[in-house]
């Protein structure tokens, strides 16, 4: 049985980010870099200086007038503008949002717990989404749940500042936090001055000496009972 025709469907080109060489459509650009001398220039005149470099002319901006061009080597130009998109992502912080809800009736104890949990999340750097979800009939009390929730936010005030009071959203009424750039922990450092009491040791070991036979008599005593 003879196999089934398959259409051949050709590969999908990738488009450029930039235009060059015979893609510039401008009739003059203005070109840039270190080497050439720059200036206006014809789009022959430009085209010509990139090719007796053996390099590529490339439009780096496209919008402005008349439009910039670069003389480079287009590969390498393609390389170093992926290399700084990737550092850019890598710099950029994941902003993490960590949610505390409450009730409009919630009490002192259960207050004062959940405040001492966010200001743990807001030294680590995370943001808060807090919020009152009201069940039922409980919606009567939206004023409560305000209430509750800047009150919380007065709370925080050390460590937090305030990205949106609190807002009614359907059954929930909503207040973001963010932490104050203060508020963020960073690592402990190690105490500059660790020798001293080495040396406070080793002066006072004749005294040490001494009185070793009348502290050991009490720490046996503590391990028997």
């Amino acid at each position: 049985m003879a196999a089934p025709n398959r259409r051949y469907v050709p590969r999908q080109q990738v488009e450029e980010p930039f235009k060059i060489n015979q893609k510039i459509t401008a009739r003059e650009v203005r070109l840039v870099g270190e080497n050439v001398e720059q200036g206006i220039y014809s789009i022959d005149q430009a085209r010509r200086m990139a090719q007796e470099q053996n390099l590529d002319l490339v439009e780096i901006s496209p919008t402005a007038t008349p439009p910039v061009c670069r003389v480079i080597d287009y590969s390498k130009f393609k390389y170093e503008q992926k290399k700084k998109t990737r550092e850019l992502k890598a710099k950029q912080t994941k902003v993490v949002i960590k949610e505390i809800r409450f009730g409009p009736n919630t009490d002192e104890h259960d207050f004062a717990f959940k405040v001492k949990h966010a200001q743990e999340f807001l030294r680590e750097g995370a943001k808060i989404k807090s919020y009152v979800h009201f069940v039922g009939r409980s919606i009567v009390f939206k004023e409560r749940g305000e209430i509750l929730l800047l009150k919380f936010a007065q709370a925080l005030e050390d460590l937090a500042k305030v990205e949106q009071l609190p807002k009614l959203e359907g059954k929930r009424m909503f207040l973001y936090l963010a932490p104050k750039a203060a508020a963020v922990a960073k690592p402990a450092a190690k105490p500059a001055a660790a020798a001293a009491p080495d040396k406070d040791k080793k002066a006072a070991k004749p005294a040490e000496a001494t009185d070793k036979t009348s502290q050991t008599a009490p720490a046996t005593t503590d391990a028997a009972e």
